[in-house]
């Protein structure tokens, strides 16, 4: 004897009919769309509205930035070669001291150049960045003196350059010609 299976009303195994719509569920009223605005196509994309755009300030004297972005590329220049000059003299003996500056010129270079994008960009990030860069490159100049390099008498003078990176890009008149856009 075959017995039926009890019927549900949860699982069907096939259609019994047309699909249900919407339209026999009673409709809410409480979310209508709002009116379009008078003479807009559509509601949703307002019009645009003039904005007055003002002046360029003049008289800002650039020289300050321009001399940051030479001074942060001359100083990226020096520690990518010193760095370069003391991983390729210390690899065979020190590899983790190696890596480690390698790691150092990377992020030193990264925060350079970023910063001397913004700074021509006249972003207030880009005086930090610089200023970042060159301290860590002015920490790749202090490991010649932990790993006791011998280098010629010029290569101890090229810490100025950083120096005078963070120096010119710490005067207020750099910082007034980024803020100035």
């Amino acid at each position: 004897m075959v017995t039926s299976e009890p019927q549900t009303s949860i699982i069907r195994r096939h259609p019994t009919g047309a699909i249900p719509t919407a339209a026999s569920e009673p409709q809410t009223t409480y979310i209508e769309p709002p009116p379009p605005p008078q003479g807009a196509e559509t509601g949703y994309i307002p019009r645009p509205r003039p904005v007055e755009i003002p002046p360029a300030v003049t008289g800002l004297d650039p020289r300050g930035a321009i001399a940051a972005a030479v001074l942060s590329i001359l100083s990226g220049w020096a520690t990518a070669v010193i760095a370069t000059d003391l991983i390729t003299g210390w690899w065979h003996t020190d590899r983790l001291f190696c890596v480690a500056i390698g790691f150092l010129t990377a992020i030193s270079a990264a925060a350079t150049i970023g910063g001397l994008v913004t700074l021509l960009l006249r972003r207030r990030m880009g005086r930090l960045l610089i200023v970042v860069g060159c301290v860590i490159g002015l920490l790749i100049f202090a490991s010649l003196f932990v790993a006791a390099a011998k280098f010629p008498a010029i290569v101890y003078a090229i810490p100025v350059l950083p120096l005078a990176a963070i120096a010119v890009t710490a005067l207020p008149s750099t910082g007034r010609w980024v803020r100035s856009d």
